[in-house]
């Protein structure tokens, strides 16, 4: 019984440990950057008033004009509400960080700082967690109690050694979210064949993947024989670590892995973030966001 209050009592401490470290980022850094890389659906009416010099002809009311006798103009306002899905990938592998934290945590983190960005702009926010099926949905929601359930889920996620199938998240999303949202999936992209869903997918919504990387999974430091153990598959292989062949073989390997990932997402006209376990997330999210500025 003492272990399981202690373990809702460091669940609680981390979740309040995230809210706190987010929200100063979201009030310093992301809070106007996110509500302007993410515009409204549109524009819809919401009221009139009397014509003034330099108004635009084009948007003259003239039902109300003839009905008062005077010009008036149409006052449009952008419709803002928008909801923000993130899909978490939660298979083994993304219990996996060989430095400050996990690719779960830094999930966790990323998520926490978009979250809370939406709230603060007024959107609802869902989440959606996979591995190879969907283990987890929460419905779209508005508010701060709803973004501390999501991040509840997150951070008490256990590790199951499941394997990847983003088209199965993906898939799922297209049936669920039947309006236009914006889009979060945070993956470390160990699994391939997902380009036709996410061309899909990118097409109908706002779209964006979050690469999570760990240090140790690009280059091995040299030292000696090392077995290594898929998270996902549990495989396991044999690396001589003293031979400077073979480290410069697997730098190689995985550089190529990551470099044909940008391609691909660069092919499919999707935008992406790349974060690491070792580092900030702060300079690759304030890219993205002035990126996507310019671009909205």
């Amino acid at each position: 019984m003492q272990q399981g209050v202690r373990n809702i009592k460091d669940l609680a401490r981390t979740i309040r440990h995230i809210e706190i470290r987010s929200k100063r980022l979201v009030n310093e850094l992301f809070s106007g950057e996110y509500h302007s890389s993410f515009k409204g659906r549109g524009i819809e009416f919401s009221n009139v008033r009397e014509y003034s010099w330099g108004d635009d002809v084009r948007t003259i009311d003239w039902n109300t004009s003839a009905r008062k006798n005077d010009l008036y103009v149409k006052l449009f306002t952008e419709e803002r509400e928008r909801t923000l899905m993130l899909i978490l990938d939660s298979s083994g592998s993304m219990f996996f960080g060989s430095r400050q934290r996990t690719k779960k945590e830094l999930a966790a983190e990323a998520a926490a700082v978009l979250a809370f960005s939406a709230i603060m702009n007024n959107d609802k926010v869902g989440l959606l967690m996979f591995s190879d099926r969907v283990e987890k949905f929460i419905p779209p929601r508005k508010g701060r109690s709803h973004v501390l359930v999501i991040l509840e889920e997150i951070i008490s996620l256990e590790e199951r050694g499941r394997k990847t199938d983003i088209n199965a998240a993906l898939s799922f999303v297209r049936s669920t979210l039947k309006r236009q949202s914006i889009v979060f999936l945070l993956t470390d992209m160990v699994e391939e064949r997902y380009e036709k869903t996410m061309k899909i997918v990118n097409a109908k919504h706002d779209f964006v993947v979050v690469h999570l990387c760990d240090p140790l999974e690009m280059e091995v430091p040299q030292s000696v024989i090392l077995g290594l153990r898929d998270p996902e598959t549990r495989d396991e292989i044999v690396l001589d670590a003293a031979g400077l062949n073979a480290l410069k073989r697997y730098r190689t390997m995985r550089q190529a892995q990551r470099e044909k990932v940008k391609k691909t997402l660069e092919s499919l006209n999707i935008d992406a973030i790349y974060l690491q376990t070792n580092r900030s997330i702060i300079g690759a999210l304030n890219r993205f966001f002035r990126y996507r500025e310019k671009k909205v």
